[in-house]
């Protein structure tokens, strides 16, 4: 309700529909409310009713059981005096037997004061029997028995009821009564409840009727009489019976229980419990009780002390259910107050997304914008560079235009990294699948960084494991890329010691570091083993920043057996297991760490460790961040541990598939050249003390089919060399002596040789084995030249130990495949062909020209997408067209969809005429078009795909790029016509 101001008052203002809903909405709320509560009441008394009436079945049945047991017992006793008292002549049994046997089996009986046996007497056999006793029978009164026609006196009791001893049971009405119907019945009978002598409980008395032996089982009441000898009671405890019974259940301060008496349904007799109940009570229950007397009737009333009280939660969950209602009430209105206001919201939602939508068209916009306007000057300032270089220049002409290249080539690879940060964050870039070689890619980004490990005159290594697939599918550019990026880093910030690239498969790696793990926490100190002169056993022998990463770890990757060397064996391999490979990628330096303050932003993009980071080393910081994001999309990931002034430890995983043979014809272009086999089954010797850098010099060297031995000392390899150590077939010829220069000491040149001309002179060796010294640092080279016949100078790769060996030993080569040398293949393929070139800025055609006709091209050139259409309207002899996407007028998009629109009308012309012709084979016109744009995004190669483009040539390309291109679509295209 409301009330509206008024200049003379207040008056009231009409309700409204909301307010008329609201108080329907209050008032069904109070009813449900009431209703729930009432519901949980009733719920409430229902299961205190339920609960009353299991405790008090449960009781009466537990009582019936007790009652039963002791019943058996009395009935076991009744049949023991019939056996041993009657069968027996003279009786097996007298009072002094019966009382001793009753009380020590009275455990048995915990229910009764006591057991008593009555004998059966006629009255003309009253004299004898009272002659024979020495006493008279007497009443229940202590009186003399008066004469009758038989008579019960008692002649053996438990010494509980001795004063039971020369009574008459026949002489009580009751007793009488009971005697007559349990002689008849063969049951045990009660008397009607009573005060027992000595505890003034109330109780029953229990009669058996004890017969002689052989009555039947179904024997008639009268040969039951006749049969009686005589009768076995007992007084029945009612009160402590119950007791015991409560004590041992639970729930008796909650519940009182009365057992009943109801032979006399008018006057029902209280055995156990209160007179009557305290107040008046609602819930109660009656159990019926069968204690085996089919003439008395009992019965076990059991009721609540107190009434049952109302749980809180039938107060709780109304006021809840009210509360919850008027909740909902008020969100309803709530909701429908602020409809207006969520529409409007939900308005200006749409615009923001379509906002948010058009910035992020016009993000990628501005990225193939800003990629095109950079890379097209960059293209033509690199093509002409290039072609600069291919003129007579003096050498400081052609340093000045080497660095210029260089500082473009940076530039371009800068750009390159954005570019490829902006495609990963916008969710659109995507990795090509590949079958590559793994390993010969590996020497390729290591050879990338040699000159610069020599100049720094440090170590610089690779090592693949044996359980490594040589050939993988994959994306080899970005795995080239990550592996450039942290390899560049390593050997950016390291002056001394060894950078050192490892790969395993992961499952591998995990299981011998944990073993590794293992045997630091049996006793070793978790640090890097040192050597006997203290330095560490790692490559150069440095301190390296994974402590795990030592030789007990390195030497568990090891393979005893030599990796598969031919075909068959790789392609049996490939069979065995074609499925994912996960490898593990480690990237270890000794340079100079990462603060540990700056450790948490390694990964971000831009971020470097300090500011001089960047004047020391240079660098923009984006390049880990390109890593981390390329290792996660190739379904990995990259972590790293780093200590101060000692070093880093880059390690990612990427998975990739496997690679069967038959993959591999249709991808030579994305691996590298087979090494030679020409050295297969050579032998030689490698003296190293260094163990970890041995394993990588042999892996090398086995790459070739070289058998190598490691030994750690120069006088180890003459030993063996000579064969003093027990090795036989060091006999055998030997081919190579590789000696690292650590090894070497200029003062043992004359021995060496001295002592080797002496093992030939002596037989011990055919012919001198070839010596080659391994260095770190070119300066080396000419101070140990004179020496050694070859000094070798690392990072060494499988490919080098070839090329430096193949003269020296004097080794055929297998000639090269066309296709293996690069400039010549793409000559064969691109001489005489007519190619035609459209871009509108003619630096750009200059240099595409040049590019195209340094391998025999024929080029024709035009600026527009209509001057080319206008060529290739009629019959053209064009074998392939390379066209820029961003022109005026018409972009090579909308050029290229007409020329389709052209060739699809021509081939449906030349189809119908040659459709009549018999023998004639139908050839479809298809130009190979291939697009030249600076623009590197996906978008931009999507449009090119769906416009109808063959390829992508990004700018400024290169020899490779024209190789994938050329070799792609020029060979599909002439098998295809042939």
């Amino acid at each position: 309700m409301g009330w509206l101001p008024r200049r003379s008052g207040w008056m009231p203002r009409r309700l409204g529909w909301r307010e008329v809903a609201s108080a329907a909405f209050l008032l069904a709320a109070v009813t449900a409310s009431a209703a729930f509560h009432w519901h949980m009441r009733q719920e409430t008394m229902e299961k205190a009713e339920e609960r009353l009436v299991s405790m008090c079945e449960e009781r009466a049945r537990m009582l019936q059981e007790q009652f039963g047991v002791t019943v058996n017992h009395v009935h076991a006793l009744a049949i023991l005096i019939s056996t041993f008292h009657f069968e027996k002549s003279p009786s097996a049994i007298d009072q002094d037997t019966f009382a001793k046997y009753t009380a020590r089996t009275s455990f048995e009986r915990p229910l009764l004061n006591g057991v008593a046996y009555a004998q059966r007497i006629f009255h003309h056999e009253r004299e004898m029997f009272e002659s024979q006793q020495g006493w008279i029978m007497k009443t229940m009164k202590r009186e003399a028995a008066p004469p009758q026609d038989e008579y019960a006196p008692v002649i053996f009791s438990q010494d509980s009821i001795s004063y039971l001893s020369r009574i008459d049971m026949m002489s009580g009405e009751e007793d009488r009564e009971n005697i007559l119907r349990a002689r008849a019945t063969g049951k045990a009978v009660l008397t009607n409840p009573f005060r027992l002598l000595g505890s003034n409980h109330l109780g029953v008395v229990l009669t058996f009727a004890v017969y002689r032996p052989g009555l039947a089982a179904d024997a008639s009441v009268e040969e039951r009489v006749e049969a009686t000898a005589g009768y076995l009671g007992g007084a029945f405890d009612v009160e402590s019976l119950v007791e015991n019974l409560l004590s041992k259940l639970a729930g008796n301060q909650d519940i009182v229980v009365n057992v009943y008496d109801v032979t006399n349904g008018s006057e029902p007799m209280v055995m156990y419990g209160p007179q009557s109940p305290d107040g008046k009570v609602s819930l109660f229950h009656v159990s019926t009780l069968d204690f085996g007397d089919p003439f008395r009737r009992h019965e076990m009333r059991c009721r609540y002390k107190q009434k049952p009280p109302l749980p809180w939660s039938a107060i709780t969950n109304p006021l809840g259910t009210f509360v919850i209602l008027m909740l909902i009430g008020y969100i309803a209105h709530a909701a429908w107050s602020r409809y207006d206001k969520v529409s409007e919201d939900c308005r200006k939602m749409e615009e923001l997304k379509t906002q948010a939508e058009a910035a992020d068209v016009a993000k990628s916009q501005f990225l193939a914008t800003v990629s095109h306007e950079i890379r097209t000057p960059m293209n033509g300032v690199l093509g002409m560079l290039d072609m600069l270089l291919g003129t007579d220049l003096t050498m400081t002409q052609k340093d000045f235009a080497q660095t210029a290249q260089m500082c473009g080539r940076a530039l371009i690879t800068l750009i390159n990294d954005v570019l490829d940060r902006a495609k990963i964050e916008a969710g659109k870039l995507e990795l090509e699948a590949v079958p590559f070689d793994l390993r010969s890619l590996m020497d390729d980004v290591i050879s990338l960084f040699s000159s610069k490990s020599r100049e720094k005159c440090i170590e610089l290594a690779v090592f693949v494991c044996d359980d490594v697939p040589k050939v993988v599918i994959g994306d080899p550019w970005r795995y080239r890329q990550i592996l450039t990026n942290l390899v560049g880093n390593a050997v950016k910030f390291t002056e001394r010691g060894h950078v050192f690239v490892r790969v395993c498969l992961a499952d591998n790696s995990n299981v011998g570091a944990n073993q590794v793990l293992n045997g630091t926490m049996n006793g070793k100190d978790g640090k890097v083993s040192t050597t006997a002169n203290g330095t560490f056993n790692t490559l150069s022998g440095f301190q390296a920043a994974d402590e795990r990463n030592n030789w007990d770890y390195f030497k568990l990757l090891l393979s005893d057996k030599e990796p598969p060397m031919d075909e068959l064996e790789c392609e049996k391999s490939c069979q065995n297991d074609c499925d994912r490979v996960n490898l593990m990628i480690s990237i270890e330096d000794t340079g100079v760490g990462i603060p540990l303050h700056a450790q948490d932003r390694v990964f971000t993009p831009f971020m470097q460790a300090d500011s001089s980071t960047s004047r020391n080393y240079g660098g923009t910081g984006i390049g880990l961040s390109i890593s981390k994001c390329l290792a996660e999309l190739m379904g990995g990931q990259i972590s790293f541990t780093s200590r101060p002034s000692v070093g880093s430890t880059f390690t990612f995983s990427a998975v990739l598939k496997r690679s069967c043979k038959d993959t591999l014809s249709d991808t030579k272009r994305s691996l590298s050249e087979a090494l030679p086999t020409a050295f297969k089954g050579m032998k030689a010797i490698l003296v190293d003390g260094r163990p970890v850098r041995g394993a990588v010099t042999r892996y090398h060297l086995n790459r070739l089919g070289i058998v190598v031995q490691v030994v750690n000392s120069l006088s180890m390899g003459l030993q063996t060399l000579a064969g003093q150590n027990g090795v036989k077939e060091s006999r055998e010829k030997l081919s190579m002596l590789f000696i690292e220069s650590d090894i070497w000491r200029p003062q043992t040149d004359i021995l060496l040789l001295n002592h080797l001309h002496e093992l030939k002179n002596n037989g011990l060796v055919h012919e001198l084995p070839t010596l080659v010294l391994l260095v770190t640092s070119e300066a080396d080279k000419d101070r140990y030249g004179s020496t050694f016949d070859i000094v070798m100078c690392k990072p060494i790769r499988a490919s080098t130990i070839a090329s430096c060996l193949q003269q020296l030993l004097k080794v055929v080569m297998p000639e090269r495949k066309e296709n293996q040398n690069r400039p010549s293949f793409l000559r064969s393929l691109l001489v005489g062909k007519n190619i035609l070139i459209v871009d509108d800025n003619k630096v750009n055609l200059r240099v595409a020209a040049a590019a195209l006709k340094k391998y025999g091209a024929k080029v024709h050139c035009v600026e527009s997408g209509k001057d080319a259409i206008s060529l290739l309207k009629q019959q053209h002899c064009f074998d392939a067209c390379f066209m820029d996407v961003q022109m005026p007028e018409m972009d090579g998009f909308e050029a290229t969809r007409q020329i389709r629109q052209m060739e699809l009308k021509a081939n449906e012309e030349r189809k119908n005429a040659l459709a009549s012709m018999d023998g004639s084979t139908f050839v479809e016109f298809h130009l190979p078009v291939l697009a030249m744009t600076a623009d590197v995004i996906q978008a931009t190669y999507e449009e090119c795909v769906k416009s109808g483009m063959d390829g992508y040539v990004s700018k400024p390309f290169d020899e490779e790029q024209l190789y994938q291109a050329v070799s792609r679509l020029v060979v599909g295209t002439t098998e295809s016509a042939v």
